[in-house]
């Protein structure tokens, strides 16, 4: 029986014949910069949904709690299948999943841009959620394997085009789909097109680096936190994401309307300013994981949520210039979370990449679909203005970040 081996500082290491192969020298950019670019077109077709709403709302008479049945179809869709796909290509890697996932995009954008009844929109809404459940979590995997060792710095890279992704959708609404209407989302399908011969690509190079199933069992940690004490951190992890993103769903989803309510500003002015936010989520995405990186994911994650709080609760009573510069703050703190938070628990739950990343980014959309079904009954209950006034208190969720153990310490 092999035991393992301790190196000079007495920290114990695995057996040579259970070590992974080394990482790349440094990150594989030409790699990262692909999959980043993939999760941009991706996202920039998701974020079309949540930014066409206004039009939805005039065209279908509808009202806030059937657009929040909308954004819950998207995303439970996504946040259900993609543990259990994380599951399956742990298993057995997929490296050419990633393209054939992105059909399913491609066809719920052409449905969504035909559809005249509100049960067609839901459908296409799901077709949409399935094809993220199927790229996210092998793609956060490529990420990883890309990293070269600087796994905070990949994953910000690789989140950050999502993030710009969507915040390109106020931009494109505005510009494209308020002038020619709904038909218009027909034309954003050869995204999709152009998406599929990145990531079949991205396959190919993935395909030669699979890691066999039964090397993956063997990169279990040699010593760490406890089955019990990884549970609950893990519970912890998903708690703060839950925060994080119930409040993100609050600006994505209504944040539109909350300015043309209470500030009277046109639908296209609206989505400006919502793009401002989602600007701002992209640029804090890019900076947390290299700053977990060197100094810890732990201070990161526990600032970048309950950091956000002053500000959060600012908001409701601000005018509509404070309004602009707060969500463009809460976006740079808040977005500066998912990078530590994903790789924290990567490190923690090693032997499963595919899992782990589904778990956490399916967690996400579960949790923003929540929040927009959630949130769009009490607006039509309470009105726009309750909403803002009671998620402003959800980053003091972020006081449990104080029970993340400290990995490093645990391993010595």
């Amino acid at each position: 029986m092999n035991k393992p081996v301790v190196i000079a500082d007495g920290a114990p290491v695995a057996p040579a014949s259970t070590v992974s192969p080394p990482a790349a020298t440094g990150p594989v950019y030409v790699v990262l910069g692909g999959i980043s670019l993939s999760h941009f077109l991706n996202d920039t077709m998701q974020s079309l949904i949540p930014s066409v709403y206004p039009i939805l709302k005039a065209n279908y008479a509808l009202d806030f709690a059937q657009i929040g049945l909308i954004t819950l179809v998207f995303q439970v869709t996504a946040s259900l299948l993609q543990p259990l796909i994380g599951m399956a290509t742990d298993r057995k890697p997929m490296p050419f999943s990633l393209a054939a996932g992105m059909g399913f995009t491609f066809f719920g954008l052409l449905l969504i841009s035909t559809a005249h009844h509100y049960a067609m929109i839901l459908v296409a809404a799901a077709l949409i959620g399935l094809g993220s459940a199927v790229f996210h979590p092998e793609s956060a995997r490529i990420a990883r394997l890309a990293s070269g060792g600087r796994y905070g710095l990949a994953q910000s890279i690789f989140q950050v085009g999502g993030n710009f992704g969507s915040a390109m959708g106020p931009v494109l609404a505005a510009l494209i789909v308020v002038p020619f209407g709904q038909p218009s989302l027909a034309w954003f399908s050869s995204i999709a097109f152009l998406a599929m011969i990145i990531l079949w690509r991205i396959g190919r190079w993935y395909r030669p680096r699979v890691v066999p199933r039964k090397a993956a069992q063997l990169m279990r940690p040699v010593d760490g936190p406890s089955p019990l004490r990884t549970a609950l951190t893990l519970a912890i992890l998903i708690v703060l994401v839950f925060s994080k993103f119930f409040y993100m769903s609050s600006l994505t989803s209504y944040y539109t309307f909350y300015l043309m309510h209470k500030f009277g500003v046109s639908t296209q002015s609206a989505q400006l300013y919502l793009f401002l936010f989602l600007g701002a989520v992209a640029a804090g995405t890019l900076f947390g994981g290299p700053i977990g990186d060197r100094v810890g994911r732990r201070y990161v994650i526990w600032f970048s949520i309950l950091g956000a709080l002053p500000f959060t609760l600012a908001l409701p009573y601000a005018s509509l210039e404070v309004s602009a510069l707060l969500s463009v703050i809460i976006g740079l703190i808040l977005a500066s979370a998912m990078p530590a938070i994903l790789v924290y628990a990567q490190e923690l739950m090693p032997h499963r990449f595919g899992m782990i990343s589904g778990l956490f980014f399916g967690f996400a959309f579960g949790a923003a679909g929540i929040g927009a079904a959630i949130f769009g009954e009490v607006a039509d209950r309470m009105g726009i203005d309750f909403v803002y006034s009671i998620c402003a208190y959800l980053p003091a969720l972020g006081l449990l970040a104080v029970f993340l153990p400290n990995l490093n310490r645990a391993a010595r």
